[in-house]
């Protein structure tokens, strides 16, 4: 079967743009997950990304020179700027003194113009606040958001791992056009209420905001090929709980009748759990990444797929299953797991 072209599409949320229905993150790219690659063998990646139709691509200031990647691919392609749909975040800092957040208006202003000279364009399609940083008020940090749509830097706003409050509060200052969020058969977090409350997922629901899943194949675990703890210990996964000793296994009886499933029905493991997600609802966009453009066209075949009513049911079974086996970040990184934001002040 071939992947169709263009790719099928969703709008984020229901005010929100048209976008292909799979986004493609960076953040691989950066180094995240073992060595870069030269500039060139990511350009060959970037450009079949764009050649397959995936062009909603998703970057962040931290993940290594990403940005200054995507700069470079520009300044050699000016005239597809209009037909990639851009994403990038802010927030997270990293520096000699370790990891930090920041979501205050000052670092907000600076981090926006840094942003854009590195992508080498003057607007950003969709700017998300990487984390919220638990000291400045989201109503504040929403005000000058809105003010760069007005300027015309960015074109929408978004979240990132925010509680229901959080979002609640910044969507009376501006609509919320996509929320991003951990969200794999591993974490279904997102579907669980808050204190009584309704969900996030509900929630974005209610307020017409996409939810933008990112580690959809839960950094690599999902996808069959991690078979041992020894395989990432050369990069930081080696120090999240869930691929420790501890929890390995047991999270591989997940992946494995994941496996199975998929053999049966002549898929990837990969296919089929991309495929799973997006079948559980229209808001839901899956943001999956990779180094290898062979990697980038198989994953995208999940977009064909068809699940029926009966494997829906049995693929949440099994997710409902293996939930909570391990932290989905490694203790050293517990600055970025804050979701809420002190009131605004009268």
């Amino acid at each position: 079967m071939a992947l169709p072209y263009p790719l099928p599409t969703r709008q984020l949320g229901t005010s929100g743009p048209v976008v292909p229905a799979m986004s493609f993150g960076l953040m691989s790219l950066g180094g995240a997950y073992g060595a870069a690659g030269t500039d060139e063998d990511r350009f060959k990646v970037l450009d079949a990304a764009y050649d397959l139709g995936a062009r909603h691509w998703d970057d962040a200031d931290i993940y290594g020179d990403t940005e200054e990647l995507v700069g470079k691919w520009f300044e050699r392609n000016p005239e597809k700027r209009k037909d990639i749909f851009l994403t990038t975040k802010f927030g997270i800092v990293i520096n000699d003194q370790g990891m930090s957040l920041r979501s205050d208006v000052e670092y907000l202003r600076a981090a926006v113009e840094r942003s854009l000279k590195k992508l080498k364009t003057d607007y950003i399609d969709l700017y998300y606040c990487h984390r919220v940083d638990g000291k400045t008020p989201i109503e504040e940090t929403l005000k000058v958001m809105v003010e760069l749509k007005n300027e015309g830097k960015i074109k929408n706003i978004g979240l990132s791992e925010v509680s229901v409050d959080t979002l609640k509060r910044a969507s009376k200052i501006h609509h919320i056009t996509a929320v991003q969020i951990e969200y794999s058969p591993w974490i279904l977090d997102i579907e669980r209420g808050e204190k009584g409350n309704a969900g996030l997922l509900d929630t974005c629901n209610e307020l017409g905001t996409a939810i933008v899943a990112y580690s959809p194949l839960g950094r690599g675990f999902l996808t069959g090929t991690i078979t041992s703890p020894e395989q990432v210990k050369g990069d930081w996964r080696g120090a999240i709980p869930r691929f420790q000793k501890e929890f390995f296994d047991r999270n591989m009886e997940l992946t494995n009748k994941f496996k199975d499933i998929a053999e049966k029905k002549g898929l990837t493991t990969s296919q089929l759990v991309l495929a799973w997600l997006m079948r559980q609802g229209e808001q839901i966009h899956v943001l999956f990444g990779t180094r290898s453009a062979e990697r980038l066209k198989e994953n995208l075949f999940a977009v064909t797929v068809q699940l029926t009513d009966e494997e829906n049911k049995t693929l949440r079974a099994l997710s409902e299953k293996t939930q909570n086996l391990g932290l989905r970040y490694p203790e050293a990184m517990s600055v970025i797991m804050n979701y809420e934001t002190p009131a605004l002040k009268a």
